[in-house]
């Protein structure tokens, strides 16, 4: 009996260990399926939001990469419309004062050439009874005229002029030789307009020099793709650093900046290799002018290169999520509410149909940015000024700001951390001191929008021209594009105004303040061909 019942014992408590065994392992498989549960949630909506950025409709234009694709070889038959009405024949005569209309309203500010159609006189005879013709009206057609690209030669002849007299007589002659503007490159080809034009293809056409290589060709000369490197490299560092460098003393005066960074590829970087990734930065002024654009190549991201290039600067800095900018000493940092309203966007991209219930929890994420984003427009609208702008931001986006903190710490325990959700309340809660600050200054903007535009011409030059080959050239590359950007915003023809420069610059008799502060893309001394037309 004694044996029976150790036997029994020892059955239960093997039994009790097996029962033991297969409920840890219950709950180590539930366990482990719970999380891979997650990661297919997570890696599902990762392909949703990959497949919406690839075939989705964007923000900006409601057309896929197909339909883009395909408008690049039917350009002309998809823009093409009958209807639309050309120039007509139109009668104008001295008694009658025609209104302007669009078509005009294009044409006021270009150069006219006028060709005159009169009849000779000795057929200026009425064909009925011989008597002669008068003029009685005219009739006026127009038409643009293309000028294409022409090189020329400009041969520069100095005079050297001496006294015949002192010759024959005197033991010195004085000689005299007669003045000439000094060339922008010392022993080479290149004239200020010739330099221009090979920036203004490269970083406001994004023409690689290869291309215009081919163009020069096309057009009758032979220059290399190593000449006009070596006329950019050159014309951006002895002469744009000028402008460039006071432009960024200028900047450094502004109580409010912008800052974004994106990536560029440099092949020749010492110690590095080929495939690295470096960076351009970009910094510029607010909303209020003159407007000032400076891009600085560096090596990395790292956030010793915004605080040493903003040592000097002090006030607001409008920025996105990027911690690096966290370590720039007296400033305060705005954050970028557009950023958190795409974040909402891609959280409701990336729910399946089903997960109605995570979808109105994001859609209400991104009502709340929409209300801001709806105040903001009205006060465009309404042309506020900025302490109009701050007093209704107090009264009306505030609230919402508040009901947002609300919310988001409402949320943030009910979703799942990683996801597309998740990581949007996520960013919002982290980035809340930054996207708060714009209440504190009617001038501060809701988003680093103007920034991202700023940087948008790099982005898109890049694609064609793809990397620097050395850091000398992606240094070269910032400032022209710093001067070519700064120009377009200040409303000058970017070709006019650097050919304007390097006119000026090589002939300048002290680099001094006051002298390049002349020469500044807003400065009343800018001729007024370099300048676009405005309509009235």
């Amino acid at each position: 009996m004694i044996l029976y019942n150790r036997l029994m014992e020892t059955k239960t408590a093997a039994l009790t260990q097996t029962i033991e065994d297969l409920l840890q392992k219950c709950e180590s498989l539930e366990k482990q399926n719970a999380e891979l549960e997650q990661k297919l949630k997570w890696f599902e909506e990762q392909f949703r939001l990959s497949r919406k950025r690839q075939f989705g409709a964007s923000s900006e234009k409601a057309e896929n990469s197909d339909q883009l694709t395909l408008q690049l070889f039917n350009e002309a038959e998809s823009e093409s419309d009958p209807s639309t009405s050309e120039p007509t024949v139109e009668t104008i005569t001295y008694k009658r004062k025609k209104t302007q209309g669009q078509r005009q309203k294009k044409l006021e500010n270009l150069p006219v050439e006028v060709m005159d159609h009169q009849l000779p006189l000795e057929k200026q005879v009425c064909s009925c009874c011989g008597g002669a013709l008068h003029e009685m009206t005219t009739e006026v057609r127009e038409e643009l005229k293309v000028i294409p690209a022409e090189v020329k030669v400009i041969r520069h002849v100095r005079h050297v002029y001496a006294c015949r007299h002192c010759e024959r007589e005197a033991i010195q002659t004085p000689i005299v030789t007669a003045p000439a503007p000094k060339p922008v490159y010392p022993k080479s080809l290149a004239s200020p307009s010739a330099m221009a034009y090979t920036m203004c293809q490269k970083y406001l056409e994004a023409q690689p020099l290869y291309r215009q290589e081919q163009q020069f060709k096309r057009l009758g000369v032979a220059l290399s793709r190593q000449t006009l490197a070596n006329w950019i490299l050159y014309g951006a560092k002895q002469w744009l650093t000028l402008i460039y460098e006071r432009m960024k003393a200028l900047l450094m005066k502004r109580d409010i900046l912008h800052a974004d960074e994106t990536t560029l590829q440099v092949l020749r970087e010492p110690g590095r290799s080929t495939t690295s990734k470096s960076y351009l930065w970009l910094y510029r002024t607010g909303r209020q002018g003159p407007a000032i654009i400076l891009y600085e190549y560096q090596t990395t991201r790292a956030a010793k290169h915004p605080a040493k290039f903003l040592k000097d600067f002090k006030g607001y800095l409008q920025v996105d999520g990027y911690a690096g900018y966290q370590q720039i000493k007296n400033v305060t940092l705005v954050g970028c509410w557009a950023h958190a309203r795409r974040k909402f966007s891609e959280a409701i991209s990336a729910l399946p149909e089903s997960a109605k219930e995570s979808a109105v929890i994001a859609k209400e994420g991104l009502s709340y940015c929409n209300q801001l984003f709806k105040i903001e427009r009205n006060l465009k609208i309404a042309h506020a000024s900025d302490d109009e702008r701050y007093q209704v931001r107090l009264s009306q986006s505030q609230p919402i700001v508040e009901a947002f903190s609300a919310w988001l710490q409402k949320q943030a325990p009910r979703v799942l951390p990683k996801s597309a959700l998740g990581l949007a309340i996520k960013y919002c809660r982290a980035q809340w001191d930054k996207l708060k600050s714009f209440l504190q200054d009617g001038r501060l903007e809701l988003d680093n929008n103007r920034a991202e535009r700023s940087i948008k011409p790099f982005v898109i030059g890049r694609k064609n021209w793809q990397f620097s080959n050395t850091p000398r050239g992606a240094t070269a590359s910032a400032i022209v594009y710093s001067i070519v950007e700064t120009a377009k915003e200040n409303g000058l023809i970017p070709f006019k105004y650097l050919t304007y420069l390097f006119e000026q610059l090589p002939n300048l008799e002290k680099q001094t303040a006051e002298a390049l502060d002349e020469l500044l893309p807003w400065s009343d001394s800018i001729p007024s061909e370099c300048k676009l037309p405005t309509s009235e």
